[in-house]
């Protein structure tokens, strides 16, 4: 049945690194039966290996500017191709970062890309069908045969749209209308937050931002390097065209597999629910803090959050 209700030519992004079947688990656990996900079809691997880009390597810093950087290490490759391919570029960034003028201890470095993001939205629609390959202006009628799932009920369309994802090295979900009601009402005045994602050394974080009913993600240090023209590495794509009739919003992803990996798609995915679904209040807290008072915001809050919920632990084993 499944290859008559489901259109031909749906690009996926294939997946290099680890097994997400204990992240997968901890989703289903996070909605308590409400939200299905799975992420199957991941060739066997080295579950959270850091892709080589991101890897940690001992090295004397050339520049004293950058000594207070702790992600310098972790992108001394990146940031020596950008001196050398672009010399001006990198000496005008450190000195602008010279003219900086010291902030107060524990103040938040967030604030100066919360703004960024949130005007940069519109953009970040429009980059996605870069060198990424993610499928611009992607639907749902694209995928399924919105004619023949009519008569279905919700539990038959979502075990058909869980079944043709079981094959795809991507994720996806079956999300409840009032999960998702939830999620993208608190979206719309909180349009864009911190996640962190545990490698084997430390934490990688990842700016998520909302466009509509899409939500891009891309790597701080991409937001930091790029700026304005950072390409989004990560898309959840929400369709809403049966919340109506069935009660459901079907998710799925595309990512970026040189920078964003299955496990740590998931692992983002999962932070979606507790951050912005969670019932409790301290929690989703934390994003309206990074969105309205910047300033205050602590990273290490999110790693505590994330380290007591559970689910950074599955994206390592």
């Amino acid at each position: 049945m499944t290859k008559f209700l489901f259109r031909v030519g749906t690009l996926f992004m294939s997946d290099r690194e680890g097994n997400m079947a204990a992240a997968m688990v901890q989703l289903s656990c996070l909605y308590r039966g409400m939200i299905a996900v799975r992420a199957t079809g991941i060739r066997p691997g080295i579950p959270g290996l850091v892709p080589q880009q991101f890897r940690a390597f001992s090295v004397k810093k050339p520049e004293p500017e950058l000594d207070e950087n702790p992600y310098y290490s972790k992108y001394e490759e990146k940031i020596r191709k950008l001196r050398s391919a672009k010399p001006q570029e990198f000496n005008a960034r450190l000195e602008k970062r010279a003219e900086r003028k010291p902030e107060p201890m524990g103040h938040s470095k967030q604030a100066e890309f919360v703004k960024h993001m949130e005007d940069e939205a519109e953009r970040q629609r429009k980059l996605k069908g870069d060198s990424a390959g993610f499928t611009k202006d992607k639907t749902l009628s694209s995928i399924l045969n919105l004619e023949m799932v009519t008569d279905m009920s919700a539990e038959e369309i979502g075990k058909l749209w869980m079944q043709y994802f079981s094959t795809k090295d991507t994720i996806s979900a079956v999300i409840p209308r009032a999960a998702f009601e939830l999620i993208h009402g608190r979206a719309k005045t909180c349009p864009t937050f911190l996640y962190a994602v545990p490698q084997q050394e430390g934490y990688e974080f990842f700016v998520g931002q909302w466009a509509g009913n899409e939500l891009h993600f891309s790597s701080l240090i991409n937001v930091q390097t790029h700026g304005e023209t950072a390409p989004s590495q990560l898309i959840l794509y929400h369709y809403t065209d049966l919340m109506e009739d069935k009660g459901i919003v079907l998710m799925t992803a595309e990512l970026d597999t040189k920078f964003v990996g299955v496990h740590q798609s998931q692992c983002l995915a999962n932070q979606v629910q507790l951050f912005y679904g969670s019932q409790r209040q301290e929690t989703f807290q934390l994003v309206e803090t990074f969105n309205h008072k910047p300033s205050d915001f602590k990273h290490m809050s999110v790693i505590a959050e994330l380290e007591q919920s559970g689910i950074g632990s599955s994206t390592l084993t």
